[in-house]
């Protein structure tokens, strides 16, 4: 039986769509899934199965993550990685990592997307290229479904190991590359949703050229283009990152994602930090996508995007807050805040980026990222229904009413109000509708504990 849903009275309603519309006093009209009328609230409909009253509210489409590492939240602030650099960081949590459990990575991806739900984000990607002691991706898949947020899941590997060249310890890595893209392949063909309003998609997504094969990557490609999924990995992340393609492969990190066949519209690169003029170029002219973390590039001393020069390149940019043991957070309005101020520190121009271009990345931008422009990202009729409001009395408002969606960005809100995704309302006056926030935290702390100090 279809099923309305009725938004009225938000004191601003900024639509993000191609006409950049902020309606005060607006409304959204839902049905099932999908959003079927924006406007004035006096011009929609006044009765629906739902009404939710949105008086003394800034609402903006649901935030889109396109890039994080959910298993990691287990493992946040560990004293050995605090002030070291990519390797040296990943090389003091992979013995930690070698003991994680399937119920802890199940339960660290559900603590990770309460976070990002929480601060307005309906949608999340998970880079998940951890599979030791029995873990499995259908895992997260579930805990995802349970709880309500729209997910991609990238089915991440590292194959590459100590002995053969690579950084991680040969313990976490899984030497089988023919079994790795079997198992993506039964992912694909389980869960893979091609629907516009999917609520699952499957990525095929190996690692980083310092923990993958160039077999595996062009497999994983070839693999990925026979089943039409989008295809995600790591690149130029940081100095070290970029001597490594130089070392063993002899090409720069944009020279490897060409060599390799991973660029085009289906395929997005986490980070970019020192992605080079020529690869700019080959991104914008192929459609390649980046997801920016800039939280996490600043917290490892990676160095700053050149995401100004990206944009008006016309390359894809999306915002991801990467993972939880490199960010320490899991909010995507916090990481917009930080795309803004590390491009003026960057560019050393306050007008390298405002408030609402931020906010568009986390949005539009994102959502042409992750392939899902046409469906994610806007607040407009025929779109997902993922939209969340943020009260206006809020402390970190203060003062700020002046311009409340430029203050989403300068001045960061710590929780939404409400968030309704896929037609769904998950998030009602702060609280999470899907399950009992106290519990998860307390099991998430029980099993850091056991996997940190041996509790």
């Amino acid at each position: 039986m279809s099923r309305s849903l009725l938004l009225k009275n938000a004191t601003l309603l900024a639509t993000l769509d191609a006409e950049e519309r902020e309606i005060e006093n607006g409304a959204v009209f839902i049905r099932d899934n999908l959003i079927e009328a924006v406007g004035p609230s006096d011009e929609l409909p006044q009765t629906a199965d739902t009404v939710i009253d949105l008086s003394g509210h800034v609402v903006i489409p649901g935030l889109i993550n396109t890039h994080h590492h959910m298993f990691q939240s287990l493992t946040r602030v560990l004293p050995a990685a605090q002030d070291a650099e990519l390797f040296d960081w990943l090389s003091a949590l992979f013995p930690v990592w070698e003991r994680i459990t399937p119920a802890m990575s199940s339960t660290a991806t559900q603590t990770a997307m309460a976070e990002l739900m929480l601060s307005g984000c309906t949608t999340a990607a998970d880079h998940a290229y951890l599979y030791v002691n029995g873990i499995r991706l259908d895992d997260n898949i579930a805990a995802a479904a349970e709880i309500g947020m729209r997910f991609h899941a990238a089915r991440g590997a590292m194959s590459l190991g100590r002995n053969a060249g690579g950084l991680p310890p040969d313990a976490l890595v899984e030497a089988d590359e023919d079994a790795i893209l079997k198992d993506m392949q039964r992912l694909i063909e389980t869960y893979h949703d091609a629907a516009s309003d999917a609520m699952v998609q499957i990525a095929v997504a190996p690692c980083s050229p310092f923990t993958v094969t160039t077999d595996l990557m062009r497999e994983g490609a070839a693999l990925a283009r026979s089943y039409g999924v989008a295809m995600h990995t790591h690149t130029a992340e940081n100095w070290k990152d970029v001597a490594f393609s130089q070392e063993r492969y002899g090409m720069t990190s944009t020279q490897f994602t060409e060599e390799v066949g991973w660029v085009g519209e289906d395929v997005w690169h986490a980070h970019c930090v020192h992605l080079d003029d020529p690869g700019i170029a080959l991104f914008a002219r192929t459609g390649t996508g980046v997801a920016h973390c800039p939280c996490s590039n600043m917290r490892l001393a990676s160095g700053i995007a050149p995401v100004r020069k990206m944009l008006d390149a016309g390359v894809n940019v999306g915002l991801g807050v990467d993972g939880s043991a490199s960010n320490d957070s899991g909010s995507l309005l916090s990481e917009a805040r930080q795309a803004l101020l590390s491009a003026r520190v960057k560019d050393q121009e306050p007008a390298a980026m405002t408030a609402r271009e931020a906010l568009a990345l986390a949005t539009r931008g994102s959502a042409a990222v992750l392939g899902r422009g046409e469906s994610l990202g806007r607040i407009q009729a025929g779109y997902c229904a993922d939209v969340v409001a943020f009260r206006l009395d809020d402390i970190a408002l203060a003062g700020a009413l002046v311009d409340p969606l430029a203050a989403l960005v300068f001045c960061t809100p710590p929780r939404v109000a409400y968030s309704v995704i896929n037609g769904r309302v998950v998030v009602a006056e702060g609280q999470l509708t899907t399950l009992e926030l106290p519990v998860l935290v307390e099991r998430h702390n029980r099993m850091a504990g056991v996997l940190v100090r041996g509790d």
